[in-house]
């Protein structure tokens, strides 16, 4: 029920922005949240960016955050290859900025074809040459080594329409490779995880906000909690006829879900 939410997972491309430009009706939904003793994070698979960098991103929108507010797949892969390879080499292919915070996070990164490689990452890559994508198709194909990637979204929604994401990029590796990898980011219930677990709200006062039925939505399902969908990204009316990830709710935009939200708890405290 939007009665009780406290915990709110949004996504943020397609769902509370595009590019720079913030949705209307998020500033006010964020102040909303506050008011009323909850809390937002942004469950991002963009691993365009660090943490550090979204924190300035919404600090551009007058929106004040700080790290506890974001969960991005970037940030859950570094936590996921630190757990599982501690100081073992891992080749990345991925911005700088995620390589950056991989070696922040105290990361053995390699992005060259180094002998002793365990592992290989592959992120959003918006700074992507086909020197990486070549070279990450080597180590695949000489190497006896994992491949993670850090979110399986086929698109990313910008100004103009969308462009590859990272799911994209591994469906191009595999054409080469014949290999997948093990994805970080949402779908996997891990991110909803760790911010129930850091905030102490339970799954019954969480909800996971996106505009992606496979990636945000099946994510929600997958960890037992309520889910909205916004219509101002990649999903479509018409996809919630046939699809394996029915939403809780769905709604045009996020200024709609504000409202309805709004409305809910405001009637809900009138009982």
């Amino acid at each position: 029920m939007l009665e009780n939410k406290k915990l709110f997972l949004f996504d943020i491309d397609g769902t509370i922005a595009v590019d720079n430009t913030l949705y209307d009706g998020t500033f006010e939904l964020i102040n909303y949240i506050n008011s009323i003793g909850g809390k937002a994070i942004y469950i991002t698979n963009n691993s365009t960016k660090s943490v550090a960098d979204y924190v300035r991103k919404f600090a551009f929108w007058n929106i004040e955050t700080d790290e506890t507010n974001f969960i991005t797949s970037s940030f859950a892969a570094c936590i996921y290859l630190k757990e599982k390879y501690g100081e073992q080499k891992i080749f990345a292919c991925a911005t700088k900025s995620f390589v950056y915070e991989m070696k922040n996070f105290g990361l053995n990164v390699t992005e060259e074809n180094d002998d002793d490689i365990c592992c290989v990452i592959v992120g959003f890559d918006n700074e992507l040459t086909y020197e990486k994508v070549s070279l990450t198709c080597e180590i695949l194909q000489t190497k006896n080594v994992d491949y993670v990637a850090t979110n399986p979204d086929l698109c990313c929604p910008v100004s103009f329409g969308a462009v590859p994401d990272c799911g994209a990029i591994c469906k191009m590796i595999e054409c080469a490779t014949n290999k997948t990898p093990y994805y970080i980011g949402k779908p996997n219930r891990k991110i909803v995880d760790m911010c129930i677990n850091e905030t102490g709200f339970s799954p019954d006062e969480t909800i996971v906000v996106g505009d992606r039925l496979y990636t945000d939505i099946a994510c929600g399902i997958n960890a037992g909690v309520e889910t909205a969908v916004v219509f101002t990204g990649e999903a479509k009316k018409d996809d919630l006829e046939n699809t394996q990830y029915p939403p809780t709710y769905s709604f045009d935009t996020i200024n709609d879900f504000f409202e309805e939200l709004k409305n809910k708890q405001n009637a809900f405290l009138k009982i």
